[in-house]
């Protein structure tokens, strides 16, 4: 594999930090070895890593610590975004410990970057890169390393490859000096919506089409995000978004993360998201069916389901991890007025609850316009959500809505350790009965309205007996019932 050693292309955060720094430098241009392989922070305690809880395996857990993992954000790319140290400061300001970031490129904004050098004559060389883009790539990693916010990186977006943002890409044969449509059969333009599976970009490894020559860019690009991000302990790893590509495809990148990982002595964890949003169907059998590929569930894609079917989708494939527990993560909430896609503002805050009482791992509310990013509603939630978490922790609590009565459907949802916790969330007000009767005693009930994110009423009820549980308003809010 070749590298450009010239300094320009080197990222310019590695370049001139220090004097063993600069000493790097002239050591990686003398072997014409990159940096990025120089430069290695110490190792990072396999506990001390970002993996299922030793206590509940569909829990994180980060430092030593069970974590439940909250968030939004205003864009996937994140690395990209300017003032992305503002950003990051805001959401763990009100509790917001969860990012997505996409490894896209999509010129979107003016200020997005390709990964690849652009020449003079106007076309990209993709045997050099663009320190620009790496070194954004690194500085985010840092500064969410330093504000313990866990990133969820997507290696392939599906949607940066078809359509108008296929055009400018750097991989486009039209675009780069390193290969022809003939010798890499990728067309100048694919104008179908990515869902329809006709880009030769995603058929390329060996058990595919075996296409030597764009894989061994694949190949670079992702031994370069790597070299990044590898020493960071507090990264997860997904390979696509919304994928319904070939099994074939997500095994080898997972495979090929997988073998780096080992090789650098630094444990990770992989999953893969499908774009069916039926959770029990046949692509998601192929992580469910691999634990030892697929070290965690992503099922964003349940989030274009609505009410009760919501929960109960989500309760379907839980279960059946319940021999084999992995954390289940939604890295995309969906749900914003106004977006194309119909879905509400109310969708949105009530899957994001839905999913937290209901036992996933994290949720984040997905960027605008699709989702509520980190709007006023999406803060108040977070906020809503730790204090709950203050309160009961949800690795110690397992969904039980069979304790509930007198419930009509979407009216209510419960998560419950019997005897000791419950808590009661409701989309639109409402009442139900709650079966308390292993809670002997006095116990103490805590409103939270989620719309605002602040503690409501506070008051005891009597355990030992089944009792009637009214909302005090229309709006979301959540009961806490403890000792």
């Amino acid at each position: 594999m070749e590298y450009n050693t010239q300094i320009s292309n080197f990222p310019s955060a590695f370049a001139f930090e220090s004097a063993s720094m600069r000493f790097l430098l002239l050591l990686s241009l003398l072997s014409q070895v990159p940096i990025g392989r120089l430069y290695c922070a110490e190792p990072v305690a396999v506990e001390d890593r970002i993996r299922p809880s030793e206590t509940n395996r569909f829990y994180w857990q980060y430092q030593g610590k069970n974590i439940l993992l909250l968030g939004g954000s205003v864009d996937d790319s994140l690395f990209q975004l300017p003032d992305l140290k503002k950003h990051l400061d805001q959401m763990q300001e009100i509790g917001g410990n969860y990012i997505r970031n996409t490894m896209s490129d999509r010129h979107d904004h003016d200020f997005e970057v390709y990964p690849y050098r652009k020449l003079d004559n106007g076309k990209y060389d993709l045997d050099q890169w663009n320190p620009e883009y790496w070194t954004r790539f690194e500085n985010m990693l840092k500064w969410t390393a330093q504000r313990d916010i866990i990133v969820q990186i997507e290696v392939w977006d599906r949607f940066d490859y078809s359509g108008k943002h296929w055009l400018p890409h750097p991989y486009n044969p039209i675009n780069n000096v390193n290969y022809s449509h003939q010798q890499s059969t990728l067309a100048a333009k694919y104008p179908q919506h990515p869902g329809a599976n006709r880009q030769p970009f995603f058929f390329t490894t060996p058990n595919q089409r075996n296409n030597k020559t764009v894989l061994k860019y694949q190949q670079k690009f992702v031994g370069e995000l790597l070299s990044h991000s590898l020493k960071y302990p507090h990264v997860l790893y997904c390979i696509d978004n919304e994928t319904n590509g070939e099994e074939a495809w997500g095994a080898y990148w997972a495979e090929f993360i997988r073998k780096r990982s080992e090789e650098s002595a630094q444990p990770v964890c992989i999953t893969e998201m499908w774009d069916d949003w039926n959770l029990n169907g046949p692509h998601h059998r192929r992580t469910i069916d691999h634990p030892k590929r697929y070290d965690f569930v992503d099922v964003s894609q349940n989030n274009h389901q609505k009410k009760q079917k919501h929960w109960d989708n989500f309760q379907s494939l839980r279960k059946r991890l319940l021999n084999k527990p992995r954390p289940i993560n939604t890295v995309k909430t969906y749900g914003a007025d106004g977006n194309k896609f119909g879905h509400s503002s109310q969708d949105g805050v009530a899957r994001f609850w839905r999913h937290i009482i209901g036992g996933a791992a994290s949720a984040r509310f997905h960027r605008p316009p699709a989702g509520l990013g980190l709007s006023p509603k999406a803060i108040a939630a977070i906020k809503a959500a730790r204090k709950m978490e203050s309160v009961i922790k949800l690795w110690e609590v397992t969904p039980a809505n069979e304790l509930l009565s007198d419930r009509n459907s979407n009216e209510a949802y419960l998560t419950a350790d019997p005897g000791k916790s419950y808590a009661v969330y409701f989309p639109r007000g409402g009442s139900v009965t709650i079966d308390l009767t292993e809670a002997n005693g006095k116990l103490t009930l805590k409103w939270i309205n989620i719309e605002t994110g602040d503690w409501g009423r506070s008051s005891g009820i009597s355990g030992g007996k089944k009792q009637k549980l009214a909302a005090p308003g229309k709006g979301n809010w959540v009961a806490v019932i403890t000792r």
